[in-house]
């Protein structure tokens, strides 16, 4: 059984309430020149430390493995004896 919409206000105001919740705001006015300019900057700014942090990242995942390796192997392995004298 179907029941008929009977609620207050108009259905379309109610689709359009719907539908906002669904998509992301656009800006649609063509920006100034500088303005760009600063938001390109500031964006490249923000690429560049997530690239920065990124190689750090990976830097200290690498180390802790080395490290976790190091002490985990036979010390025989890394150094056999008259390993100096080579």
């Amino acid at each position: 059984m179907r029941v008929p919409y009977t609620g207050a206000g108009r259905p379309s105001a109610l689709l359009a309430e719907a539908s906002q919740e669904k998509c992301t705001v656009v800006e649609r006015r063509i920006k100034p020149y500088f303005e760009e300019q600063a938001e390109l900057e500031r964006r490249a700014e923000q690429t560049r430390v997530f690239r920065r942090n990124q190689a750090i990242g990976l830097v200290i995942v690498a180390l802790t493995i080395l490290v976790f390796w190091l002490f985990r192997t036979n010390p025989q392995w890394i150094f056999p004896p008259g390993w100096w004298r080579l």
